[in-house]
């Protein structure tokens, strides 16, 4: 097995003469350690199928979800890949939302360990995954905004973000990542395994206690702008069929889909960790103070359905709900 890192990056390497699907306990023992040091690991020409990528998340701890299809097509019942799916459908909408920098998990009680990618269909042009590194991005803050922020912390909702950012505003429903519940991060939190600091920002996070509301939108938008605008902070994968990528949720946050031609084919199947509730979990929504974040999260959605009417979908709902992942 040969771990290099990547070129001119602070972060992530590339994992070359090693088969995912027929680990040995040496290897998986391996690409941990690689893991935690590079936060990234990109595995070239694996072709897992959905029981092996599974099998491989499995390795990490348990499962929030096991090789869920991430795609703009109907997958028929032989296996093939049909329709392409009509952009104003609630599951194109949530891929659009993803253009923008975001974290994984962050909306639920237990925000998640890592996330595993690998490519079915990967488009011509466009569709890379970008990937930020936050541990850079705060060690990189001067002492002063470090200051600022280092007792601060911002609630993270799906709903939020999709309204902010693309104007979308799914029915609300307990069953899916837009349940209504709102929860409250620090800016800045501790990795649990390696003890680094790193930055806790992204497109879902919102209202910070002790904050007007344009002091909070322009303080979390300059940590995520500041993280990004370093080229060795960010790594864009061009998909080819057959990679599989894993990220370090608790380190490399930020992560985002480029866009692309939604009318061309693309597929991905998604594996994600859970991680565990002792570093990762903010409050259950059974727990009394879940009950200001629904607060926070309600009297925010009320202001930007005025705000978000020229933005992309115009402050509406999808006009064929579909399944939410």
């Amino acid at each position: 097995m040969n771990i290099s890192p990547v070129q001119n990056k602070v972060f992530g390497a590339v994992v070359t003469d090693v088969a995912l699907a027929t680990l040995t306990q040496d290897e998986i023992s391996r690409i941990k350690a690689a893991f935690l040091e590079y936060a990234f690991l990109a595995f070239p020409g694996q072709f897992l199928s959905k029981e092996e990528n599974t099998a491989f998340g499995e390795r990490f701890g348990e499962l929030e979800f096991g090789a869920t299809l991430f795609a703009n097509v109907e997958k028929q019942e032989d296996g093939s890949f049909g329709e392409i799916l009509d952009v104003d459908t609630q599951r194109i909408r949530i891929n659009v939302g993803n253009e923008a920098w975001h974290t994984d998990s962050t909306y639920k009680p237990v925000s998640s360990k890592c996330g595993i990618l690998s490519a079915v269909i990967a488009p011509d042009e466009g569709g890379e995954t970008q990937l930020a590194d936050l541990r850079a991005g705060y060690t990189a803050l001067d002492q002063a905004t470090m200051d600022r922020i280092e007792k601060l912390s911002a609630f993270h909702s799906t709903q939020y973000s999709q309204a902010n950012d693309v104007g979308d505003f799914p029915p609300e429903d307990e069953n899916t990542i837009y349940h209504g519940e709102a929860y409250l991060r620090p800016l800045v939190k501790v990795h649990p395994e390696t003890g680094v600091k790193n930055l806790f920002v992204g497109r879902h996070a919102f209202g910070i206690p002790g904050l007007a509301r344009e002091e909070s939108k322009r303080l979390i938008r300059s940590l995520v702008e500041f993280v990004v605008s370093e080229p060795s902070r960010v790594y864009t994968h061009k998909w080819r069929a057959g990679d599989t990528l894993i990220w370090d949720n608790r380190a490399v946050l930020l992560h985002r889909a480029e866009a692309y031609d939604y009318t061309k084919a693309r597929v991905l199947i998604g594996t994600r960790v859970a991680s565990e509730p002792e570093s990762e979990l903010a409050y259950y929504p059974s727990d009394p103070q879940a009950q200001l974040g629904r607060n926070v999260l309600k009297t925010e959605l009320d202001i930007l359905r005025e705000e978000a009417k020229d933005r992309r979908f115009g402050a509406t709902t999808a006009s064929a709900p579909v399944w939410i992942p």
